[in-house]
């Protein structure tokens, strides 16, 4: 496989995950409702794990509507981050700064969720579900960073024969 064509592959899988993580922060209500119907069917499910996911339901329904308005907020910030990435999918190597802003934004994921978590009150095991997003969504971002320095060492004349 090509260095663009591996670029693109790593990319497109980073923008699905920003894409999926964007259009399920709008039903939020509904799939806290879902999951915790499971695991009150499952009887192995561990007791604050189905604690937790009962308290984020039951403040889901209680919260007014602008409080779901936020999360409506948090979604599209998902959906135009993701729209950011056509820049590096149409010419990686110009484009490789919106790479690094998403290495960038991954790192900085962890910190976050160890300074607002324990003064919201998460419980410690979903702060580690909530940096996995940065560690996981790192992960194609390196590779395709690693792709864009090796087409960054060609020639121009060979990258636009390739694109």
């Amino acid at each position: 496989m090509s260095a663009l064509a591996r670029v693109r592959f790593w990319l497109v899988v980073f923008v699905v995950g920003l894409v999926l993580s964007g259009v399920t922060a709008f039903p939020l209500e509904w799939e806290s409702g879902v999951l915790a119907r499971v695991l009150h069917a499952v009887p192995w499910s561990p007791e604050p794990l189905v604690a937790w996911i009962d308290r984020v339901h039951a403040g889901l329904v209680a919260a007014p509507d602008f409080l779901a308005y936020g999360t409506d907020w948090l979604a599209f910030a998902h959906l135009v981050i993701a729209v950011a990435f056509w820049g590096p999918l149409r010419d990686p190597v110009r484009n490789v700064w919106v790479v690094q802003f998403g290495m960038i934004a991954c790192a900085a994921i962890i910190p976050l969720a160890l300074i607002a978590g324990p003064v919201r009150g998460i419980p410690w095991w979903w702060l580690l579900i909530d940096m996995s997003f940065g560690v996981v969504g790192v992960i194609p971002l390196i590779f395709a960073h690693r792709a864009i320095r090796e087409l960054a060492k060609r020639p121009t004349d060979t990258l636009a024969a390739v694109a």
